[in-house]
Formats: structure tokens, C-alpha cells, sequence
């Protein structure tokens, strides 16, 4: 299927300054946010000697927020000033970094990035929704490949500068970088124009009342849509298969393939590595077919690069493995992301914005508990062929079930004065 509207490229979208601004601002927070979380994890680690389920339930209790907080603070992004909530998501984790400098068990830790994530399922929407904004339908394919590559290039860089920082300055001078990164964000939103008229609830209706009924009309919307409801549970598919390889490819390496731990570093990094050149490299492709079979080729990618994992046990068929599955990865996350952002009415992005978040994260959370226990029941490669399978199975139902015309893209929004 051919895409019918022109697509801009990364540079074309790096020309808004508007576009500008808000990426600079993602580039730093997500820097001081993996920056601050890997210094939690190593000073955890090596100076407080947790064991596997404690350095675990880091990991839980920041990705919990977001599957149960997700759809409700969808709903409120929705009824706010988007530009006014994204400001104050940042000071107040501006605030909350700081109090991990001065937290003093692993209890307190939890808490903090449990709060932490709460406030950040508000900026994530409010993001979604500026991003919608700011940005014409033709760009936004290449603007959300832009934000996926300042993900990934940190993801990549900030554990070894972790590492460094806290074995030289001690883990406070990650958690106060990362207080800086979110006040530097909340500089450059601010100085945005953002144009988005709030919902606003009906006058009179019961406040509780009122918030269910947005819910479950954003709820109601995705799954009477069968585009948005498939690149939901696509992605879902993808978060859950990268849930599983985080833990078990280090497992992987060590019984299967019977290599180092530098091996395992390096097979490891290059699954952030295909998700950049994905990224890089999808704008090419949206220019000759629509975004829904850019997701359907993530998946068949995908599923492709698990099964050569599971069926060749060589480094060299691992190291390839991992770059192709992070290229699928980033095929369907920025391919579902835009198709959510373009078929979604304004007025519901940020609940719609909020159930994804929410399906994500609750596939990276089930992916994370039960991953070890089908490993040890089922065998590591089985659970890889399965994962394969699974893929190649959606894809397949995604190809016969998903309209084969994609709609074309709604007029560019006119701006206005700042909200």
C-alpha cells in the first residue's frame, strides 16, 4: 500500500523551532532521567548490596504510574492547559529528583520513583498533545522519530557516564543534574505556543461521574476504532518481547552462547542501536507505504530476528539478532504513535495518549514478573520461538484486518495566542 500524503523528514521538522524547543527539552530530561535512575540502580546495587528482587522492584515501581495512573491522568491532561501541565510535571520532578539525595533506604527510594512516574503519566499525554500541536500531520511520523532517537542515544550513553559520576561524585550529583535537566525543560515548554482548547465537563455533573464518563469514552473510542486498537496491541506485543530480552539475553549469553560479560554488553547495546537506525531510516519507507504496514514490517521484523536469535546460537547471529529487533521495535512504536496521533480527535488525545501508556506499561510489567518463570518452564529458546510465533501471527491478522486505505491527514492547525 502506498502512503498518500508527502512525509517530512527529520531535518524538515528540525526547521520548526517550536519542534526545536520541545526536542532540546526531551533531549535533556530523558538524559537527567536516565542519568538519575542509573545511578540509583548502581548505587543500589554495589553500595547497598540489594538482592535481584529488590533491584527489580526499582524497575516496578517506576513503570506501575503509568499502567494504573496512565488512562485517569489522560482524562485530566485532556481538561487542563496543556503547556501550564507540562510545566508543572517538570518542577515537580525537578523537586522529587532532589529528594533522592536525601533518601535514605530502599523504601524511600521506591516511593520517590513511584511519585516520580506519577507525575510524569500527566507530561507524557500533555506531550503527545503539543507534539499534535506543533506539528503538521505529514511530520509527525518523522517528529516522533526524533523524540524515539534522543530516547535511545541516552539509553545507549547514560549508564557508563552514571557509573562514572557516581564512582567519582557520588549518586547526588546524578539526582541534582537530573533536578537541572527538568528545570531546563520547563524553560523551553514555557517559551512555547501552544494551542489546544481544554474539554471542558459538563456544569453540574458529580466530579467522579464526570471523569468515568471521559474515560470511557476515550476506552470506547479506541477499541471501535480497529486501527488504533490493533497498533495498541502491536506495541503491546513489542513491549512485552523487549521486556522478556532485557532480563533473559544476559541469561542467554552465559548458558546458550557461553560468552563474556563484555560479550553481553555489547549484544546487549545494540538493540538501542537498531532502534536509532530504525528511526533514522522509516521516513524513507513512509514515503512509499502507509504507516499501518510500517507497523505490520516491525512486526514481521521482529519476529524475523527472535527466531534467528532462538534458532543460530553464535555471538555473531545474536549481535545481528538484537540490531534487527530493535529496528522492528522502532518501526511499530513510531508507526503506532503516529497513526494514534493522527486518528485521534484533539479533544481526546490525552486519555487516548493515556491508555497506550497504560497497555505499555502493563506489557513491560508482565513481561518483567513472569518472563524468568516461562523461561525456566518452557526453555529460553522456546519462549524466544514462541515470541516469533506471536509476532508473525499479528502481523498476519493485522495485514487481512486493517483497512487498506489510509485516511488522509487532517489540515495543518492555525496558531494562536499562547494558552
Amino acid at each position: 500500500m502506498t502512503a498518500n500524503t508527502s512525509q517530512l523528514t527529520i531535518r524538515d521538522v528540525l526547521r520548526m523551532k517550536p519542534m526545536r524547543r520541545l526536542w532540546l527539552a526531551q533531549l535533556v530530561s530523558v538524559f537527567g532521567d536516565f542519568l538519575a535512575f542509573f545511578a540509583v540502580l548502581t548505587y543500589v546495587s554495589f553500595n547497598l548490596h540489594a538482592t535481584a528482587l529488590q533491584v527489580t522492584l526499582l524497575s516496578i515501581s517506576f513503570m506501575t504510574p503509568f499502567a494504573l495512573i496512565g488512562p485517569v491522568a489522560g482524562v485530566f491532561v485532556d481538561r487542563w492547559h496543556v503547556k501550564r501541565t507540562m510545566v508543572a510535571s517538570d518542577l515537580i520532578r525537578a523537586a522529587l529528583a532532589l529528594a533522592l539525595v536525601f533518601a535514605g533506604s530502599l523504601g524511600q527510594v521506591y516511593v520517590i520513583l513511584f511519585l516520580l512516574s506519577t507525575v510524569s503519566t500527566f507530561f507524557v499525554p500533555a506531550q503527545t498533545v503539543t507534539l499534535r500541536t506543533l506539528v503538521p500531520p505529514q511530520g509527525l511520523l518523522a517528529a516522533n522519530s526524533l523524540v524515539q532517537q534522543a530516547f535511545q542515544f541516552m539509553r545507549i550513553v547514560s549508564p557508563a557516564l552514571a557509573s562514572a559520576m557516581v564512582g567519582s561524585f557520588g549518586p547526588s550529583s546524578c539526582y541534582y543534574l537530573d533536578a537541572l535537566s527538568f528545570i531546563f525543560s520547563a524553560s523551553m515548554i514555557g517559551s512555547l505556543v501552544i494551542v489546544r482548547e481544554p474539554v471542558v465537563p459538563p456544569k453540574g455533573s458529580h466530579p467522579v461521574k464526570s471523569v468515568l464518563n471521559d474515560l470511557s469514552a476515550g476506552v470506547k473510542f479506541i477499541f471501535t476504532n480497529p486501527t488504533i486498537s490493533f497498533v495498541i496491541v502491536a506495541m503491546a506485543a513489542g513491549m512485552f518481547a523487549l521486556a522478556c530480552f532485557g532480563p533473559l539475553i544476559a541469561v542467554y549469553v552465559r548458558d546458550e552462547l557461553r560468552a563474556s560479560e563484555v560479550a553481553f554488553g555489547i549484544i546487549n547495546s545494540l538493540i538501542g542501536v537498531g532502534m536509532i537506525a530504525g528511526s533514522v531510516s522509516m521516513g524513507r519507507f513512509a514515503q512509499r507505504i502507509s504507516k499501518t504496514h510500517l507497523a505490520l514490517w516491525g512486526l514481521l521484523t521482529m519476529g524475523g530476528f527472535v527466531f534467528l536469535l532462538a534458532a543460530i546460537k553464535t555471538i555473531a547471529a545474536a549481535s545481528i539478532s538484537m540490531f534487527g529487533l530493535g529496528v522492528g521495535v522502532i518501526f511499530v512504536i513510531v508507526s503506532a504513535q503516529t497513526i494514534m496521533q493522527g486518528r485521534t480527535p484533539m479533544e481526546m488525545i490525552g486519555r487516548v495518549s493515556g491508555s497506550f501508556m497504560a497497555v505499555l506499561s502493563l506489557a513491560q510489567l508482565i513481561g518483567l514478573v513472569f518472563s524468568g518463570s516461562l523461561a525456566e518452564t518452557v526453555g529460553i529458546r522456546n519462549l524466544f520461538y514462541g515470541s516469533a510465533a506471536l509476532l508473525f501471527v499479528l502481523a498476519v491478522f493485522g495485514y487481512f484486518r486493517l483497512p487498506q486505505q489510509t485516511p488522509v491527514a487532517a489540515p495543518v492547525p492555525q496558531q494562536q495566542p499562547a494558552d
